[in-house]
């Protein structure tokens, strides 16, 4: 399988692969990202999810980001894509993020799992959210969402 990999890597440091899973959420015509607070100022817009930690499938790693990021409880389905992205993350560690992306549906509202303070659940359209999100891998799963037929899952 051909992975596009995304991201300049800044010369002189290391980028270790950190194998990660992210969501494209969908409810109501709207689209679940995260609006993540940085130090100093700024944000960056995500899809839910992040680093899967081991022992862990891909899919439970997805699930339980989006309730530690979003507060939501979600279904993980059909993969969109792998993609990889040379990233440095708000605390400046580098990676090369390895990311599955997957579609989901909200299961329910759990604000009870949201344990990251500077994580911000937003709700998008479909077109607002690939405009917004920041991470070009994050944009390039949404763009494979947005092509897909809605109605075979193909």
């Amino acid at each position: 399988m051909n992975v596009p990999q995304f991201g300049e890597p800044q010369p002189g440091r290391s980028y270790p692969d950190r194998p990660a899973a992210f969501v494209a959420i969908e409810r109501d015509g709207m689209i679940a990202v995260v609006r993540v607070s940085l130090p100093g100022g700024g944000f960056r817009v995500d899809l839910p999810g992040g680093g899967i930690d081991p022992g862990e499938m891909a899919e439970q790693a997805a699930a339980r980001e989006c309730g530690e990021e979003a507060g939501l409880a979600v279904e993980v389905g059909a993969a969109l894509g792998r993609a990889d992205h040379f990233f440095v993350n708000q605390d400046g560690e580098t990676h090369n993020t390895r990311g599955r992306f997957f579609e989901g549906r909200v299961i329910a509202e759990a604000p009870q799992l949201k344990i990251e303070p500077d994580h911000a659940l937003e709700w998008m359209t479909p077109h607002e959210a690939l405009a917004a999100l920041t991470r070009p891998s994050h944009a390039w799963a949404m763009a494979l969402w947005l092509r897909r037929d809605r109605r075979t899952g193909r």
